[in-house]
């Protein structure tokens, strides 16, 4: 039986995990975002810069919930198959960032926000096994990373 103090705890480290993978994430953008990104062609249906981080904080705060809702409702080897694949599609979501923005390379990062996309599914299905509010709190972020998406396309077809 887990303890009201444990379950905050985990709460708590769940979502500082998903906030510190975004905020790594940004390390990597900020010079691109200033002295490469301002300059490249990008599509009219690109949001404006100030959405971006606040968008991302409420996803990666909705992504800590998600993974702590698993941690709290599953046990053994079953809570553990289920977070690693959260794991990798959070890990995804950083080298997203650093290909994109750090290595300024849209062709590789639209290869790669492929398989973000398939393991933020895969996530979903395992999570709702277990909860579906877990699976459905990860809805917002399919969604945006869907149209982050054909954001990295278009930004790849334009920049060729």
């Amino acid at each position: 039986m887990r303890t009201r103090l444990q379950s905050t705890a985990a709460l708590i480290v769940s979502m500082g995990t998903c906030l510190l993978v975004g905020g790594s994430g940004s390390l990597v953008t900020a010079t691109s975002v200033r002295e490469w990104y301002p300059h490249i062609q990008k599509p009219s249906w690109t949001p404006p810069d100030a959405a971006f981080g606040p968008v991302w904080s409420v996803l990666y705060l909705l992504m800590g919930v998600s993974a702590w809702l698993i941690w709290r409702n599953s046990e053994g080897s079953t809570r553990r198959r289920t977070l690693l694949i959260f794991v990798t599609q959070l890990v995804l979501n950083g080298i997203w960032s650093f290909l994109f923005f750090g290595l300024r390379s849209p062709g590789w990062a639209a290869l790669e926000i492929v398989l973000l996309w398939c393991f933020i599914v895969a996530t979903m299905v395992a999570f709702a096994r277990i909860s579906r509010l877990a699976a459905g709190l990860l809805l917002p972020y399919l969604v945006w990373v869907s149209y982050a998406a054909a954001l990295n396309f278009a930004i790849w077809n334009l920049n060729r």
